[in-house]
């Protein structure tokens, strides 16, 4: 059973906490508020305004898990603040693996890597959470690249015709060895039995059997402002955590650095959204 009145004085409590700068927000001038202010959480939960006051006001509806995931992150709660929160809204707290779960010091790490593109993501790939170099590069989309990269051609589109063989095998070889690492796992299944049923190069590739964990890999992407981008990727955190960091540094020998630059200025302003689903609708209520 939902605790309103404990969901609503925890919450205030952990925004009172924090201040802009930990969060990766420019404090500004005349801040009265302790810590953040309702919209800059709500901001960084990905929620409307009017539905995080009314939370904070033990006056709200009952929260989803992907609405306390989203809070959780965005206050920047530990392993333990994440389970209390769930247990406030009347859920069951998600399993003690790394999951979707991303540590307020791993955020902190992404937002000072301010001039190479960084992201965060599951062992599956899923997109946790990018620096806005990396928004700037990628764009924002939500969407598991993996299962983009199989099914949108569109997201295709921004990386060169003769890299995309290699490009592929090497996300099924990846694919392989974490769904054998975690055999059974529903979320491992259902993106497998997925792509299975909607790419037939996924199923031709998945048949070869072969396997290998991706740690470095150099690959180019099309932005429609500053054209070809060499990057080197490195994975800087081991994928049997369940969580892995990826950062993208310039190639050496290419413009990748002074591209990257441009892009730091730029922003996000003129990227192609290539997002293929809508985000869930409790994320973004209208009241």
């Amino acid at each position: 059973m939902i605790d309103r009145a404990g969901l609503g004085d925890f919450l205030r409590r952990r925004r009172e906490l924090l201040r802009p700068t930990e969060v990766g927000l420019v404090p500004g001038p005349r801040r009265r508020t302790p810590g953040l202010r309702r919209e800059e959480v709500a901001q960084l939960a990905g929620l409307s305004v009017d539905y995080y006051t009314r939370l904070e006001q033990a006056r709200g509806p009952h929260p989803s898990e992907p609405v306390v995931t989203s809070l959780a992150r965005a206050l920047r709660c530990d392993l333990d603040e994440r389970d209390h929160l769930f247990h406030l809204a009347g859920l069951v707290p998600p399993a003690r693996r790394a999951g979707r779960h991303v540590s307020p010091g791993l955020m902190a790490l992404v937002d000072h890597l301010t001039d190479v593109p960084a992201r965060i993501h599951t062992d599956l790939h899923d997109v946790l959470w990018q620096n806005p170099l990396a928004d700037a590069l990628f764009g924002t989309s939500t969407v598991n690249p993996v299962r983009q990269w199989f099914t949108d051609p569109a997201f295709r589109s921004l990386t060169p015709d003769e890299d995309r063989a290699a490009l592929s095998a090497g996300h099924v070889r990846d694919l392989r060895a974490t769904a054998a690492r975690r055999a059974g796992d529903a979320d491992v299944t259902e993106l497998v039995d997925d792509l299975l049923a909607r790419s037939t190069e996924f199923r031709e590739l998945w048949e070869r059997h072969e396997v290998g964990v991706r740690r470095v890999d150099r690959k180019r992407f099309r932005h429609p402002e500053v054209g070809l981008v060499h990057v080197t990727c490195e994975v800087l955190l081991s994928p049997e955590t369940d969580r892995v960091l990826l950062v993208y540094f310039p190639t050496e020998g290419t413009d990748a650095r002074e591209k990257l630059d441009l892009l730091r200025v730029i922003g996000t302003q003129s990227m192609v959204e290539l997002r293929s689903a809508s985000s869930p609708e409790d994320l973004h209520p209208s009241s």
